[in-house]
């Protein structure tokens, strides 16, 4: 089979593209678009320097959760919440391990943190340092989160047996 000279031939691949464009153009033309040809009529952007992220954190590097949970908290109105949360769930690291060891933490109410010793001394060692915890805690989680501490010692054992008692000084006059 040979091709007769009056068949043209078949367009390749760039051709077509070439007559679409052409047609885009064209088109364009009509609608009063100003198209050039070729890339010196393409506006062109400054072009950005490329700079290399470095050891040091910056604006395209990865943003920590941490961060972006204390934005949120922040954002909705949960940082006194959050604040209380930290003091009562990192106690030993905002206290330290010496006073975590021999006191725990119990409630945060309206600035009032309750806190209890293992024993009546620990109770007073914890009293006389009341403004250095304070002063511990204000730096972890920020001024205002805890205004006060209120230190109890351990619950002694009550005496007061039964529904009826006889009111006094108790078992301690049996002694003896």
């Amino acid at each position: 089979m040979s091709e007769t000279p009056s068949d043209p031939p078949a367009p390749r691949g760039s051709d077509i593209a070439r007559q679409a464009l052409e047609a885009a153009r064209a088109a364009a033309k009509a609608n009063g678009k100003a198209v050039g040809h070729g890339r010196a009529s393409v506006v062109r952007r400054p072009r950005r320097t490329r700079t290399w992220s470095s050891a040091r954190p910056d604006d395209r590097d990865p943003q920590a959760l941490g961060a972006l949970a204390a934005s949120l908290a922040k954002s909705r109105g949960w940082s006194t919440k959050v604040d209380e949360g930290t003091v009562l769930g990192r106690w030993e690291s905002v206290v330290g391990s010496d006073i975590a060891a021999h006191a725990q933490p119990t409630t945060l109410r309206d600035g009032v943190l309750a806190v209890t010793a293992e024993s009546t001394a620990w109770a007073t060692q914890l009293r006389l340092m009341q403004s250095q915890i304070l002063g511990r805690i204000a730096a972890a989680v920020g001024h205002g989160v805890v205004t006060s501490l209120r230190i109890t010692g351990p619950a002694a054992p009550s005496w007061r047996k039964g529904e009826r008692h006889v009111s006094g000084r108790g078992p301690r006059d049996t002694y003896g």
